[in-house]
This record gives C-alpha cells, sequence and structure tokens, in this order.
C-alpha cells in the first residue's frame, strides 16, 4: 500500500489515538525535537508502546520495539509522525523498524525536516514494508506547531499570552497589575510556560513584576506533577530584550538556574552575571524582530512564549509575528483610564484590522479564557 491511499478501520484510528496520546507525554521535554508516540499491534493486540521523552534519548519507535522486542516482528506500527531515516544523536527509526521485522508502518503525518521529508516511508517502502500516511494528521499538526513551523518557514511558532478586565484593560494607570486573572487561571499559565521553548518578555516587564518566568511546579496539573518530578521538569530559555542594559543580576529572574538570554544590539560586560545568563546581540532595524525570530529559529527553538506589555504586544502584531493569541478575560471593570492591552499605532480603517480566527474557549475559575489563530493554522 502506498502512502496516502489507505481506508483505515476504526481500529487503526483508536491505535493512532493512542499513539497521539503518548506523545502528548513528551510535550514538556522533547524539544527541540517533536513529541512523538509510537504503538506496535499484533493480531490486534499492542505488543509496544512508547513515546519520545528528550533529545538525546530514545525515539517513539524505539522505546515500543524495546517493549515489543520479539513481537516486533510482523506487527503494525502507529507513529504520529514519519520515522526518521538519519543519523543523528540516535540512529534512523526507519531502519530499526526494518530490522525489527515490522510489516506495516501508519504515520499520521509525513515530516517536514528536510532531512527526512519522505525519506522514511521510501526507505520502508523500498524494504518491503508496507506503509500509509494521513490518519489523524490534523491531530497530529497540532502536536508539533511549533517544530513543523520552524522546519517550514524557520520561525518559532510565537503564542502571545494577554489577559485583561470585561474592559480590555491589562493594568491600571499607575501600573498595577498583579493580579487581574484569578489563580486557576494563573495555573493555567503554567502549563503553556512548561511546554514553550523559550519565554519572552522585556526588561521592563521584567524590573516591574520582579518576574522569575519560570515554570512553577506546584502549580502544574496533579497528571502533570505524576508524569513530571520537580527535579525532571525543564525550564524554558528565558529571553529578554534588554536594549539599555537594565536588567542587573538580582531579583527572582536569577533565583533559578536556567538559562537567560539578554537580547540587545550593544555588547555589554557580562562578568557579574552567572554562567546561565549569556547575551545575544540582535542590530537595530526596521526588521528587529522578524531578525530576532529568525535567529530564534536558528537556534532550534520551536516556539515562543511571550509575557509582556502593550509596547511588545503591539509590536509583534504589527509585524504578524504572532501565530496564537492566549487571551483570559477577568470579570473586572478597570476604566478607560486603565492601561490598554496592546499598542497598534498603525491601525486607521477598519479594513486594516487583522482577523482572528477562535480555536478554543474555556471558563477557568471565574475567567475566561480565548484561543485565537491566525486563519488556516
Amino acid at each position: 500500500m502506498s502512502a496516502g491511499s489507505a481506508d483505515f478501520s476504526r481500529e487503526d484510528q483508536q491505535f493512532m489515538a493512542l499513539a497521539i496520546e503518548l506523545a502528548k507525554k513528551g510535550r514538556f521535554t522533547c524539544t527541540p525535537n517533536p513529541a512523538v508516540g509510537c504503538v506496535l499491534v499484533k493480531e490486534g493486540r499492542i505488543v509496544g508502546q512508547g513515546y519520545h521523552a528528550k533529545a538525546g534519548e530514545g525515539h517513539a519507535e524505539v522505546m515500543a520495539m524495546r517493549q515489543a522486542g520479539e513481537q516486533a516482528k510482523g506487527a503494525t506500527a502507529y507513529v504520529t509522525l514519519e520515522p526518521c531515516s538519519h543519523y543523528g544523536r540516535t540512529p534512523p527509526c526507519a531502519k530499526g523498524l526494518i530490522e525489527a521485522g515490522v510489516s506495516k508502518v501508519i504515520a499520521a503525518m509525513q515530516d517536514p525536516n528536510p532531512q527526512v521529508a519522505g525519506r522514511g516511508l521510501r526507505m520502508l517502502n523500498e524494504a518491503g514494508v508496507e506503509t500509509a500516511v494521513g490518519l489523524l494528521e490534523q491531530e497530529a499538526e497540532q502536536l508539533n506547531r511549533g517544530f513543523l513551523k520552524r522546519m517550514r518557514t524557520g520561525f518559532p511558532y510565537v503564542q502571545l499570552k494577554m489577559a485583561m478586565s470585561i474592559d480590555g484593560r491589562t493594568a491600571m494607570a499607575n501600573g498595577e497589575s498583579q493580579w487581574i486573572t484569578g489563580e486557576l487561571a494563573r495555573q493555567d499559565v503554567q502549563q503553556y510556560r512548561a511546554m514553550a521553548s523559550a519565554i519572552l518578555s522585556t526588561s521592563k516587564t521584567v524590573m516591574t513584576d520582579d518576574a522569575a518566568l519560570t515554570v512553577r511546579w506546584q502549580q502544574l496539573s496533579e497528571q502533570i506533577k505524576a508524569d513530571y518530578p520537580e527535579q525532571k521538569l525543564r525550564q524554558p530559555l528565558r529571553i529578554i530584550l534588554d536594549s539599555q542594559h537594565k536588567i542587573q543580576p538580582t531579583g527572582r529572574l536569577f533565583a533559578t538556574e536556567s538559562p537567560i538570554w539578554l537580547i540587545s544590539s550593544q555588547e555589554r560586560a557580562m562578568q557579574n552575571f552567572p554562567d546561565f545568563c549569556q547575551q545575544q546581540m540582535i542590530a537595530e532595524s526596521p526588521y528587529f524582530f522578524t531578525d530576532l525570530f529568525n535567529f530564534l529559529g536558528r537556534q532550534q527553538i520551536n516556539s515562543v512564549w511571550v509575557e509582556a506589555g502593550a509596547t511588545l504586544a503591539g509590536k509583534l502584531l504589527e509585524a504578524e509575528l504572532v501565530d496564537e493569541l492566549i487571551v483570559y478575560i477577568a470579570p473586572k471593570l478597570l476604566g478607560d483610564q486603565a492601561r490598554g492591552l496592546c499598542h497598534l499605532p498603525q491601525l486607521q480603517h477598519l479594513a486594516d484590522v487583522p482577523l482572528w480566527q477562535l480555536a478554543e474557549t474555556q471558563q477557568i475559575g471565574e475567567d475566561i479564557k480565548l484561543v485565537y489563530r491566525k486563519p488556516n493554522l
């Protein structure tokens, strides 16, 4: 059976759905690799299953084959992403499946990584392994939006988080903003942080809030905490825009020894900063933010979670670099003297207003979460 020509059965869908659930377990730790799940089935019975937990460790197919042992021979592999065909930190999974004697591979989607991009399926076909692709493809796409966007465009997937009152305000006129939303909404933010490759903010936000910009393990769901003990949780890279070199190695930002990048256009002395803090220079230009995200893509940053004020939010929106808006609405009214959600000075006509598609609505405690995406994402 050639890739893409299969009519999938209900059992096929059930096994792939399980593979997708397995893949989700790697969302918090596998970056810069994609989250992948694999289920091996023989005569209608699951003989092996696994997921990719961390770069450099076994891929999902390897973990499933280890569990299956000799029973992998003649089995069907359900994989959420095309098996890799190249040598990286680990050998190619397509080769491993062939050597294990798997008779059929069903992939949810083809891998856009130029090092794979159909080669894994072709390697399997040439070895006599039957293949099919496209089962639950849309669900598989949602698993790895960051990795897929970076492979297709070179840019990370950018999520802009904003919290506001009913009347669209983010802080009182004097800047007071803690806390507009309730505790449950703030807990929800922790899960997004945990999934992100990096968190982007500004020196102004960090200094105003004495922000740590880390994942607070205690605020994650009980299921996530059960799967990821605190010592195993990956902290995302923290990226701070600091053009005027205002950040000093003090405060909560430096209390956790996880990587920090200070972004500016001019070199600064770093001898007083800890080793986990580095400077990265991006030249000032009208295309600064495009250059920044292009740079982050080259550094294998799949996804960026943005927490900042109205100025940075507006600049990223104006540059059309935001892929997803996550908006928390609190049941409060702050009044027209309070600070606005984002600063978009160039918009003068309704025809110029960008349109977003509502992807998700959820009540979280007393707050409402709205998730918007660009059309066709």
